[in-house]
């Protein structure tokens, strides 16, 4: 196996496992809930075939499921991810140059793409998850500040991870 599988598959199995066993009981006040192992699908190779991706964001969503008892909410807001991730990387990454990059991480992209890449995805994430999680327009106001706070959390954390395993780019 190359090892980017090898990275891949233990970074699935220790952001499931951080995700339930750390943060699935973390929230502040019921408004701010963060969701990390949505950096699985972020930091996926730019290389990985769409039904590749497809399929990891399915697996992984329903690994959540598994865990957190929500049937299909997190599978269903995984694959829109996945959907969003090509969309957004196909605007972005051909106009910028980073074409011969292997993945979309803080160290090799750079903190303002990065940080516009992680703020997005999430943001559409966490407004369908939690949407689709109430699923009734008389709470459209809880639910979207919840959506918000909890999107400013994940990206938090998710920034403080990419600081933590950041690795200065060689120059050539």
């Amino acid at each position: 196996m190359s090892r980017t599988i090898i990275i891949n598959i233990l970074r699935f199995f220790a952001l499931v496992f951080v995700q339930v066993f750390l943060l699935k009981n973390i929230s502040l006040y019921n408004l701010s809930t963060p969701y990390l192992y949505i950096l699985f699908i972020l930091l996926l190779p730019f290389e990985t075939p769409n039904i590749l991706l497809f399929a990891l964001s399915f697996l992984l969503g329903l690994t959540i499921d598994a865990f957190y008892d929500t049937p299909g909410l997190h599978t269903t807001a995984c694959v829109l991810l996945a959907f969003v991730r090509i969309l957004f990387i196909s605007i972005t990454v051909q106009k910028e140059g980073f074409d011969n990059e292997p993945e979309p991480t803080l160290s090799i992209m750079g903190f303002r793409w990065f940080f516009a890449y992680t703020l997005i995805l999430t943001l559409f994430h966490h407004f369908f998850l939690f949407i689709l999680e109430v699923f009734r327009f008389s709470e459209i106001q809880y639910t979207l500040g919840r959506a918000l706070l909890s999107s400013i959390f994940t990206v938090f954390l998710i920034l403080v991870s990419g600081l933590i395993f950041y690795k200065s780019k060689e120059r050539k």
